[in-house]
């Protein structure tokens, strides 16, 4: 009898287990077709082999990521397009944008660290760009360690066959310090050239103007760092790197209102607009979660699903001072809010249909309580654990 009972309490119990691993299974499936797909790149990778790179690897000078088939051919057209993303998140429209403008052909993203660490995370993009940004049918992230990664002939290959490229986040220094001068400098500016899209996020995303901003000392300029010291050597500008149609006479600027990055962007516009005697440079400060696509004709406008603005900073009719060892003084600096409403001309920074507009003033870098905008304008105290 107490044979007989054991067996029937085993099989029940042997039941409920199947019937709980069977619903298990049914609910990951059904997650999965709304979910964002999970990291594939193992934590130890292989070595990347000296040849043809075919599967996720880790070199001394980069790691390599690959999702979908790099020889298959692309189905549609492509559109140029230029995707400004502001970071913190992301603006899943702009992804998908980035991807049909490609021809959801082969995607290339670029990352690049200052040391040789290790992280799987880097491949994440691959399996959304093949997914919910729009079915692509490759993928190919390299993460740069080194600038002789900019040299080899296997990342220059992908670049050459890529049909939209996406830059991540990080430190913009990295870029420059391994790309310019070499040939994916050449590559990401040919690109443009035979209309392909580029979009950039955060880091990516301060690159993409004509000028950019370079955090010389490895840090991130404060506004109220700048505003103190226009010309001094914390104020790092980039004017010969990425050379994109659209933002010729731009500077961009990221995590802009969480950040109070006004400020800093003011002294960048003023700066460069100093160095060539003119008031033609303005600056465009993209929020973080929010988008802006500028598009063949050198229209811009901010991207569906984005939670922020774009903010355009210009000269036109300030009065500004900007010499060695003093502080910023500006009167009447142009802020124009850009919003799914507006319509930016690229060309010039004037935008149809703005949100606001407003004028703004800085007196020996002081800027006055009851600015408007003093809050975007400079913050005393960084976040711990900010990156």
């Amino acid at each position: 009898m107490y044979t007989r009972s054991l067996l029937v309490t085993t099989v029940f119990w042997a039941c409920c287990v199947s019937v709980l691993a069977a619903g298990s299974a049914a609910a990951a499936s059904h997650s999965d077709s709304t979910a964002e797909p999970e990291t594939a790149p193992a934590s130890h990778p292989i070595p990347c082999p000296s040849g043809a790179l075919t599967r996720d690897c880790r070199g001394q000078d980069f790691d390599y990521f690959v999702s979908g088939n790099p020889a298959a051919p692309r189905p549609g057209k492509l559109r140029f397009g230029l995707l400004l993303m502001g970071g913190g998140g992301y603006v899943d429209a702009a992804y998908a944008e980035l991807a049909q403008r490609a021809g959801r052909g082969h995607i290339v993203v670029l990352r690049a660290t200052d040391d040789h660490s290790f992280d799987p995370t880097d491949g994440k993009l691959g399996p959304l760009f093949l997914g919910k940004w729009g079915q692509t049918v490759s993928c190919q992230t390299f993460t740069f360690h080194s600038r002789a990664a900019a040299f080899d002939s296997r990342v220059i290959a992908a670049l050459t066959n890529a049909d939209g490229v996406f830059l991540a986040g990080g430190d913009q220094a990295n870029y420059v310090h391994y790309w310019k001068g070499t040939p994916v400098q050449k590559s990401l500016n040919d690109l443009v050239k035979r209309n392909s899209p580029i979009g950039g996020n955060s880091a990516g995303l301060a690159v993409l103007g004509h000028y950019s901003y370079v955090d010389v000392d490895g840090g991130s300029l404060e506004s109220k760092d700048a505003l103190a010291d226009p010309l001094g050597r914390a104020v790092g500008l980039e004017g010969d790197f990425l050379h994109f149609k659209g933002l010729e006479n731009t500077i961009t600027d990221t995590h802009f209102s969480a950040r109070s990055r006004l400020g800093r962007l003011i002294v960048f516009v003023a700066r460069l607009n100093k160095k060539q005697g003119s008031s033609r440079v303005y600056g465009i400060g993209v929020d973080e979660r929010t988008a802006v696509l500028i598009d063949a004709g050198g229209t811009g406008h901010v991207v569906a699903g984005s939670e922020g603005s774009a903010w355009v900073v210009t000269l036109n009719g300030a009065k500004w001072v900007v010499a060695p060892g003093q502080p910023l003084s500006a009167q009447k600096v142009v802020i124009t809010q850009l919003t799914r409403t507006g319509v930016l001309h690229a060309k010039t920074g004037v935008v149809d249909k703005p949100a606001s507009v407003q004028r703004v003033s800085v007196e020996s870098g002081t800027v006055a309580a009851d600015e408007p905008l003093e809050s975007m304008m400079l913050r005393y105290h960084v976040p711990a654990g900010e990156d």
